[in-house]
């Protein structure tokens, strides 16, 4: 299983990747009047990091919403991924909520907090006195785990569909869901950079077992050889434009423009031992990085 930053790293670049599909789906009741018009940028994290200290965190994910009729002011959703419900502090979110207010000049924010498997403790922060409450906050609760995946899966919207195998469903539908998953991918995504990245963020939360994975393959063949094409593709992309450069440094071209494709920014020390490998290594490499959950799985 990948480490529980490869859940942050996974939401993270959903959100960034699709802004306005990831506030409509959610946080869609603050999310309604969003129209194809209104500017979505993320908060530039050099910046946050400078002003709000120890406090910030890799996993949250600040948006900038801006309607350029002037209709409305600018919105700020906090979106932070949890994977477990007890490791969440609505403490900690609400000094973040506040920080935001601060640097940014507004009293509109909307913290939204996605859940992958278990719920808060605690949905609210009160502080009060005798007399009154003097601060009331809590935040939009996107609970992947309850929510039903009959409900979402022929949903139009691509990050409900990419995250059918984290909603509830039945052993038995698992397969099913998977199927609907992509379907949905191959459907709404066009771009094979995506298609191929948000098949490797499906497949990580199906967890489809080989069997299940051949009964895939039977029961909807049509997408399974599109897929199977997709991965095969990227694979020989990077080789055949570094035929030039000679067959290693082609091979060293695909392995890095797959794993950036699949994990995003390569740290450094990968780049230097993909370029100090030889052409054995890095045909070896290749072969992992297709099943591979994290990129130094691919490197072993």
């Amino acid at each position: 299983m990948l480490p529980a930053m490869s859940h942050d790293q996974n939401f993270k670049n959903l959100v960034l990747d699709y802004p306005h599909a990831a506030a409509s789906f959610f946080a869609p009741e603050e999310a309604a009047s969003l129209t194809a018009d209104v500017r979505i940028t993320p908060v530039r994290e050099e910046q946050l990091k400078e002003r709000l200290g120890e406090r910030f965190r890799e996993l949250d994910i600040p948006l900038l919403l801006e309607w350029p009729d002037g209709r409305r002011a600018a919105l700020v959703f906090v979106i932070e991924q949890q994977t477990a419900g007890r490791a969440f502090s609505t403490v900690r979110l609400a000094h973040y909520c506040l920080d935001i207010a601060d640097l940014l000049h507004t009293r509109r924010v909307v913290p939204v907090v996605i859940f992958l498997r278990d719920p808060p403790r605690e949905y609210r922060l009160t502080l009060s006195g005798d007399r009154a409450n003097y601060l009331d906050f809590h935040f939009i609760s996107a609970e992947l785990a309850r929510m039903p995946y009959l409900q979402h899966r022929h949903s139009g919207n691509i990050v409900a569909r990419v995250n059918l195998p984290n909603m509830a469903h039945n052993q038995g539908e698992r397969v099913q869901v998977y199927a609907d998953a992509i379907r949905g991918l191959l459907t709404l995504e066009q771009d094979a950079d995506k298609r191929l990245k948000y098949a490797d963020f499906i497949d990580y939360y199906a967890m489809l077992d080989e069997a299940e994975r051949q009964r895939y393959q039977a029961e909807h063949p049509t997408e399974a050889t599109e897929m199977k094409t997709i991965f095969q593709q990227a694979r020989e992309e990077g080789i055949q434009q570094g035929v030039q450069q000679g067959i290693q440094q082609g091979e060293a071209r695909a392995l890095l423009r797959f794993l950036e494709r699949r994990f995003g920014t390569l740290p450094e020390h990968v780049r230097q031992r993909i370029d100090g490998a030889d052409a054995d290594t890095l045909d070896r490499w290749l072969d992992q990085a297709v099943t591979a959950e994290h990129v130094d799985d691919a490197l072993h």
